[in-house]
């Protein structure tokens, strides 16, 4: 029995992290002798409908597809999409049935996640903004959240064990327990220690909420570290709030009055685009944690859409291999491969493995997806107010 309720890499890749009746399928063609060739594609919607998403996790997606006999095309990720394929796979059927669950897990987390941090991206365009939100999810998935939100832009995230993975460093100051552990009364202390303790390169970043009024702990903070100081953070329970954007403005102006006009503010704590667009004018950024890691899944499905060569769908799905294609005014197209696209448009899916092996043009790497995620989201209008 395993320490942790995880399901690890060795039965993702060999296909045991799969639904039974995938296993059952198998067993039953195998039995009959059959194997089609088939072509099989990844949607969500099949028409556009003007409600776009971010695409996500391809990286894990190709990692579980290699080294089958299949050819497979993709959207790249940080790509937007709004109906028809964002992934296509060609091969026997049995190369890849039993990797349908785990595929679509990859797929359809990672997108939900990146679509919630692009709305926040777009909500504050101008503001940091860092993901808060692994706390909130299953720890064996916490670098799938982070690296979702840097796809859509943000500018970093505060999971230590993802930053390993990503190769990226985590952000984060003080929570309130520190505060607690020195005892009220003794806030200055805590930030004074703080000081002395983290690295030089950490912000100073004082949490000043804590006990008392907002305004007063910032004091103390501004006293305890000076000139040192960068900035200060509200993350005030929601119950306690009150008018949190004329707290941040009494905020503010305590900080300007005093000289201190060059020490910011950051906000955190239940946050999501409203709110984000409500307090970009009078903060410097933001902490966004559950409307990133608790986003819904995009409901991507894997359909069969070509038998030996020949057009077959279930009833619901159209049959026919397609293309989907991005126009210059921003539109997104679903059309029959080999037919004319639009007139303008650009093909949207890209070679992403070939006899098994990822292709090398592929890009897999994040900031690259970030810069194509924030180029789309012009394109085609995406978190416009």
């Amino acid at each position: 029995m395993s320490d942790f309720d995880i399901v690890g890499p060795e039965a993702i890749r060999d296909g045991v992290a799969t639904d039974a009746y995938f296993e059952r399928t198998e067993a039953t063609l195998r039995h009959a002798g059959k194997n089609p060739r088939v072509v099989a594609e990844v949607t969500a919607d099949q028409f556009p409908d003007g409600e776009f998403e971010l695409f996500a996790g391809v990286k894990d997606a190709a990692e579980l597809l290699s080294g089958r006999d299949i050819d497979v095309d993709a959207v790249p990720e940080g790509t937007l999409f709004d109906g028809g394929p964002v992934m296509r796979i060609e091969g026997d059927y049995l190369e890849f049935a039993r990797l349908e669950t785990s595929l679509l897990g990859f797929l359809s987390h990672a997108s939900g996640c990146a679509t919630a941090a692009l709305e926040a991206r777009s909500a504050a365009p101008d503001s940091t903004v860092l993901s808060f939100g692994a706390r909130h999810v299953h720890p064996a998935i916490a670098a799938m959240v982070e690296r979702s939100a840097l796809v859509a832009g943000l500018d970093g995230f505060s999971h230590v064990a993802a930053g390993e993975i990503l190769g990226k460093e985590a952000s984060g100051t003080m929570p309130h327990a520190l505060l607690i552990a020195f005892g009220r009364g003794h806030q200055a202390e805590a930030f004074r220690a703080f000081d002395e303790a983290v690295a030089e390169d950490v912000p100073r970043v004082a949490l000043c909420d804590t006990y008392g009024d907002e305004t007063e702990e910032v004091l103390q903070a501004v006293e305890a570290l000076g000139d040192d100081l960068d900035s200060v953070r509200l993350d005030t329970t929601s119950s306690r709030r009150g008018d949190f954007r004329h707290i941040v403005r009494e905020v503010r102006w305590v900080l300007d009055a005093r000289g201190h006009e060059d020490v910011g503010i950051f906000v955190s704590g239940g946050l999501g685009p409203a709110e984000l667009r409500h307090l970009r004018d009078v903060v410097e950024g933001f902490g966004v944690g559950g409307y990133i890691s608790n986003a819904n899944p995009v409901d991507f499905a894997l359909d069969i859409v070509e038998v030996d060569g020949e057009p077959a769908a279930k009833r619901g799905k159209l049959s026919g291999v397609k293309e989907v294609y991005r126009t210059a005014d921003g539109g997104h197209h679903v059309g029959l491969r080999g037919r004319p696209g639009p007139t303008d448009g650009e093909s949207l899916l890209e070679p992403l493995i070939r006899d098994g092996e990822v292709v090398s043009e592929f890009d897999f790497d994040i900031d690259a997806a970030a810069t194509r995620a924030r180029e789309d989201a012009e394109s085609v209008g995406f978190g416009e107010e």
